[in-house]
């Protein structure tokens, strides 16, 4: 089974959704025959790369709402991300752009570390409140999944793999996709947002029934202790 997430490592619910579907993959018994992989999806591509604003701020401006009806916002992402066992804090992220931040989990993905470093984005910016446009930030990240410090630099500086990151939003521009977080399972069912684990084990019970009735459907002839099967006409 194939899943792909679109998601940005600023979008709240992203890191969220996340989690949902981990705590659902714990149902399944052959979890490890299920592939996962990150999709690059900037929420806002024109975003600075420093920090120019506070959370309060920022949602109080897109939303236009009152300050206090944004932190009461962000009281309330906070706590719902607690309930599913992340420790957010919220109100003090440094919302910067987030292409390099992508750039470098898509050289990780080329490593086999693609699920380790997406975590481990989403846990600088929400809990330690990092600035995921800065290459130091990046390169620490990385450095500590065990990639190479050198290659990990040379990535970052020379804009290598944005090619990828722009091929996972023009994919997602291509299938309708204009919010995050997304799954697509198998290239035929999909979610959007952050759901409950009881919405994801319906969908991936559905499709691993399907995958066992395809490959029973693509049984051959064979012969065992009682004989051979006799082949159709």
């Amino acid at each position: 089974m194939k899943i792909e997430i679109w998601s940005d490592y600023a979008c709240p619910y992203c890191y969220i959704g996340e989690r949902q579907l981990e705590k659902a993959l714990e149902s399944f018994s052959d979890e490890e025959s299920i592939d996962i992989s990150y999709k690059g999806f900037e929420l806002d591509p024109s975003a600075s790369y420093e920090t120019t604003t506070d959370t309060r701020e920022r949602i109080s401006g897109k939303y236009r709402m009152s300050l206090e009806k944004s932190q009461q916002m962000i009281d309330s992402i906070t706590e719902y991300a607690k309930r599913v066992g992340l420790d957010y804090n919220y109100g003090t992220t440094r919302y910067t752009n987030t292409f390099d931040a992508h750039r470098i989990a898509k050289y990780a993905e080329t490593k086999g570390k693609g699920l380790e470093i997406s975590e481990k984005l989403f846990h600088a910016y929400f809990t330690k409140n990092k600035q995921l446009s800065d290459h130091k930030v990046l390169t620490d990240i990385a450095i500590e999944l065990g990639l190479d410090k050198l290659e990990v630099e040379d990535v970052l500086k020379n804009k290598k793999f944005a090619e990828d990151v722009r091929n996972d939003e023009h994919e997602a521009s291509r299938l309708g996709i204009h919010s995050v977080p997304f799954f697509l399972i198998n290239e035929k069912y999909s979610l959007s947002g952050a759901q409950p684990p009881e919405a994801f084990e319906k969908i991936i019970e559905k499709v691993l029934q399907e995958e066992k009735i395809e490959a029973h459907n693509l049984d051959g002839m064979v012969c065992n202790s009682d004989g051979c099967s006799i082949p159709s006409r």
